[in-house]
């Protein structure tokens, strides 16, 4: 049974994909089952081989509803798979772009856990099936937004991360939300070398306000484009905050800590001065080295091409999300 929830946001897919593409792709997601079963395929890091999930992990999916929901119109179709899976800030397996997708090959991500603990009536431990069955799993189109000023439109698959906070029973005392990555420097070169992994202390750690973290858009990534996450791209669960910049989207993740105080967060502890906590896509206030008005959008076209689009407040989510930062100076809470 296919689920289907509308939302002021909520646009058909062929709205962002070519509509040939678009007919072809739901053609296959149908065909493998990811449509109505929800089973996704594992997907390996060079996005080029499809084999099925195991029994065990097929059968955690079975007859699990998938809905869909997709984000704003963009003005651009979906970025390539072939893009996304390949260009990617992921330091814990190289500083460059192109590192992540070949040093992440081998990276292993079953089995898995992640904790939910802090300020919470019940702490949670899910393994990796559950990370796919626990809940009911959504497609959400969503654009991503770099602070290096480039962007690109991504399929998601996942969950809001209000669930599983919800999941936990916070307490009164939950005022924000921590999240860390995994740490294991033998399977992460960028954690074992200073000069790999860009300088950064890990393992890393970022951070929202508990209403932000609770507001529908705040999502739980377990795959893109009908498939399992890539290593490269975060597997086997990540973060997707399409208002913010995609260094707040972290990967990875093995810990969910409810707590009293603002946690701290990686790159505003590495560069106060240029990434701050809340890290808002906001076309008025530039990174102190380059403008911020206007975004690459990755595209078809070639890795450099001249796609260059105006940034729009909070990612063009500003229906959603303005409110949460009422009366905030978003110049001096960047």
């Amino acid at each position: 049974m296919l689920i289907k929830n509308k939302a002021s946001y909520d646009i058909s897919e062929n709205q962002v994909t070519d509509e040939a593409v678009y007919q072809q792709r739901r053609a296959v997601l149908k065909k493998l089952g990811f449509l109505g079963a929800s089973a996704l395929l594992p997907m390996q890091s060079n996005g080029q081989i499809f084999d099925f999930l195991d029994n065990k992990s097929q059968e955690s999916f079975k007859q699990q509803p998938l809905t869909f929901k997709q984000a704003q119109p963009s003005s651009q179709i979906l970025t390539p798979e072939s893009k996304v899976i390949s260009h990617n800030n992921f330091y814990e397996f190289g500083s460059k772009k192109d590192q992540p997708v070949e040093l992440a090959q081998q990276f292993k991500v079953n089995p898995w856990t992640l904790k939910i603990s802090g300020e919470v009536e019940q702490e949670i431990t899910l393994d990796y099936d559950m990370l796919f069955s626990k809940f009911t799993l959504e497609e959400r189109i969503y654009r991503l937004r770099c602070v290096e000023a480039w962007s690109m439109v991504i399929p998601w698959i996942g969950f809001e991360l209000q669930k599983i906070i919800a999941l936990a029973k916070p307490t009164s005392q939950a005022k924000y939300v921590a999240f860390e990555t995994l740490y294991d420097p033998e399977q992460m070169p960028g954690q074992a070398s200073r000069r790999l992994g860009g300088g950064i202390k890990y393992p890393y750690v970022e951070g929202l306000r508990i209403d932000e973290a609770n507001n529908p858009l705040a999502f739980l990534s377990v795959g893109l484009y009908g498939k399992t996450l890539p290593p490269q791209n975060g597997a086997p669960i990540r973060l997707v905050v399409p208002w913010k910049y995609g260094f707040k989207s972290i990967k990875s993740i093995v810990g969910i800590r409810l707590l009293k105080n603002k946690p701290p967060t990686t790159w505003n502890k590495l560069a106060p001065n240029e990434y701050g906590f809340y890290a808002n896509v906001n076309p008025e206030v530039d990174h102190p080295r380059w403008s911020q008005a206007s975004e690459r959008r990755i595209t078809s076209g070639g890795l450099f091409a001249r796609n260059r689009i105006e940034t729009l407040p909070f990612n063009g989510y500003g229906e959603q999300v303005a409110d949460l930062y009422k009366g905030m100076n978003l110049r001096k809470n960047y």
